[in-house]
């Protein structure tokens, strides 16, 4: 089968791997459609991103969606043909964090194109993925694009779920690829009063407001657009940082009132943190990393017509144009959610 392996910064190739064998428990897919992720972005810019590195060369991908071909032995509740998104989330379930429920923060976690570990966790994009039967989430009635972007979303579920209860507050999202934009999207979904949304570009503020923002600003155009929302010692009571910038988690942090909360998301690295303000305001700041079930919550969501994902899959490529497609991604004049389909 064809998969697409990363050897470096900027070496990015379409190589033939072995399908895999079907064991008990476990199901063979053929893969539809995966997306690139920004840190699938990352491995190709920059050889991984923060103390994260390549070192060896691993399959990308872990955004993906595909239609069932074999069941393993002992698989039921699900059928041949059907289409399923993956979840690539693949906790151990027997760590202690795993035991105390928090699943995403396992202490073995396979997560599909991640080379935290060594030997790395090889990814999903690839013609056929062996997976187990319960990382499955059945898609009927959504199309590969969408049960594709199931993952990002999951993302989000999970951050708005570390908010806590969102009804009737003030929302601002700095940073509006697809996280924050589906950050948006799950923040109007969980009761979001007003949402205001921050980038540095025309496009994705322009997404951004189809999503649902009540205001979008471009701080690059405008860089003191989020002034009038700092009186008073601020007004939002909960920020959704998605860009991983320390301008833009400084400038959020002077909009967010006293005792309200700062969920960063972004992932560029160590970031420099105003200590003192989050200490005078006494603000709550709370990493968000991954998820677990939300994943499953999410495709259900979709399939009910509660999510709609559909108008940020910008581009679609095929395998054989990877390059062209990663290239395509990166380009935030353009792109929201850049996918790869396999057919």
């Amino acid at each position: 089968m064809r998969a697409i392996v990363i050897h470096g910064a900027g070496d990015l190739r379409i190589e033939d791997r072995d399908d895999g064998l079907v064991g008990a428990g476990q199901v063979s897919i053929k893969m539809a459609s995966g997306g690139i992720c920004g840190s699938d972005l990352h491995y190709y810019n920059h050889g991984g991103f923060g103390d994260v590195r390549l070192r060896e060369p691993m399959i990308l991908g872990h955004e993906v969606a595909g239609y069932i071909t074999e069941l393993g032995v002992g698989v039921s509740g699900l059928s041949i043909g059907q289409l399923v998104a993956v979840s690539p989330s693949r906790p151990c379930g027997s760590c202690q964090y795993c035991e105390e429920g928090l699943s995403n923060q396992c202490l073995n976690m396979r997560f599909y194109g991640s080379a935290m570990p060594f030997p790395h966790i090889q990814g999903a994009f690839r013609d056929t993925l062996v997976a187990d039967a319960d990382q499955c989430a059945p898609a009927d009635g959504l199309s590969p694009s969408e049960a594709a972007a199931a993952e990002p979303l999951a993302v989000c579920l999970h951050a708005v779920r570390r908010a806590g209860s969102l009804l009737g507050k003030h929302v601002l999202v700095t940073g509006c690829g697809p996280i924050g934009i589906f950050c948006i999207l799950s923040a109007r979904r969980a009761g979001a009063e007003h949402i205001v949304a921050t980038d540095l570009g025309d496009f994705p503020l322009e997404m951004a407001t189809r999503a649902g923002a009540d205001e979008v600003i471009n701080m690059a155009e405008n860089p003191t657009g989020l002034d009038p929302y700092m009186a008073k010692k601020g007004i939002f009571d909960v920020l959704f940082e998605c860009s991983g910038a320390a301008i833009a988690l400084a400038a959020g942090i002077d909009a967010v009132r006293p005792r309200g909360k700062v969920l960063q998301l972004g992932l560029g690295g160590d970031m420099v943190v105003p200590m003192q303000k989050l200490t005078a305001k006494e603000l709550a700041v709370m990493g968000s990393f991954r998820f677990h079930e939300e994943f499953f919550s999410g495709v259900d969501m979709m399939r009910k017509g509660l999510l709609d994902v559909k108008p940020f899959i910008t581009q679609t490529f095929g395998i054989e144009e990877a390059v062209e497609a990663f290239r395509v991604a990166g380009d935030r004049t353009r792109s929201i959610k850049t996918q790869i389909s396999f057919a």
